[in-house]
């Protein structure tokens, strides 16, 4: 849908409000999500129209809806009455979104446990990972856990390593990348690091093993910006191995080698330190194999 703005200095999601049958809260959410641009370019909600201003109000934005338990069996590496951690397979949404309504995480937690209600769409969910990142993930199972766990993820209380394998040998043992990431102007779906509309995200690496042509990579986030692991090794001239988006080139079914290998953290509710590591999947693991060490 496309609408050619007819007034000045008004915030874009009350113009819009008068203009599509759709709620303010509902275009905040298109408009955070990139599902809403202004001349082409995403756009905040605060953001005032000016006459002659061509607003594009994109499809395919799943409104709030029930979601319900699946049947699908789950890796858990451990569980008490407070929380759960899963070791989430490559390929499996974390909760419903655009175009994935089922079969996620969330569906599959909801038929083994109870979730915290904190977010409908997102019961549980206190942390995220992409669709084709493998790993280790919390979820809450009531809401007083779930507002604890989200105010020490945003306190930077957890800490959190991913194993990466990317292309290129990486000549530096460690380092830390800084620069701000945004929605890429050009596609929606994708982030890119740009000083426009973007947010501080700053990622750290450690080599592991080189290997001809490629680099094993131990990271860590001190930001936790959507994409940001992909989207800073990219930047950097070392993308993802096997990334569908931003490393040119798919070379197989198994999505991009990133793993969320280990969490450590102290346990909300009965301040025990928990400490959990998981191994790469056995794709992963068998590419490694195939490769000549250096």
């Amino acid at each position: 849908m496309l609408i050619k703005v007819e007034k000045s200095n008004i915030r874009i999601d009350k113009y819009l409000k008068d203009k599509i049958d759709i709620s303010r809260s509902q275009i905040k959410k298109m408009i955070d999500s990139g599902y809403i641009l202004v001349n082409g370019l995403p756009i905040k909600a605060s953001y005032l129209v000016l006459e002659g201003d061509l607003i594009t109000v994109n499809d395919g934005f799943v409104k709030e809806m029930d979601v319900k338990p699946d049947d699908i069996k789950l890796d858990i590496v451990y569980e008490d009455d407070d929380l759960i951690v899963v070791n989430k397979a490559s390929g499996m949404v974390v909760h419903p979104g655009n175009g994935n309504v089922d079969k996620t995480l969330v569906n599959a937690l909801m038929h083994h446990t109870n979730l915290s209600d904190n977010e409908k769409m997102r019961p549980g969910i206190v942390h995220r990972l992409d669709k084709d990142t493998s790993g280790l993930i919390i979820a809450a199972k009531n809401n007083k856990t779930h507002e604890l766990l989200t105010n020490m993820f945003k306190n930077k209380e957890v800490e959190k390593k991913y194993l990466a394998l990317v292309i290129g040998s990486v000549s530096e043992d460690t380092g830390t990348i800084d620069a701000p990431i945004g929605r890429d102007p050009h596609d929606r779906k994708r982030m890119t690091v740009t000083d426009r509309n973007s947010k501080e995200s700053i990622s750290k690496f450690k080599v592991l093993k080189r290997y001809k042509g490629y680099t094993l990579l131990e990271l860590s986030l001190i930001t936790g910006r959507t994409h940001q692991l992909r989207v800073h090794l990219k930047y950097i001239g070392y993308p993802i191995y096997n990334d569908p988006v931003y490393t040119r080139g798919k070379s197989s079914s198994f999505g991009q080698f990133l793993h969320s290998s280990k969490l450590i953290f102290i346990h909300p509710t009965n301040n025990k330190k928990l400490e959990f590591i998981s191994d790469v999947p056995t794709e992963f693991k068998k590419h490694l194999e195939t490769l000549e060490e250096l």
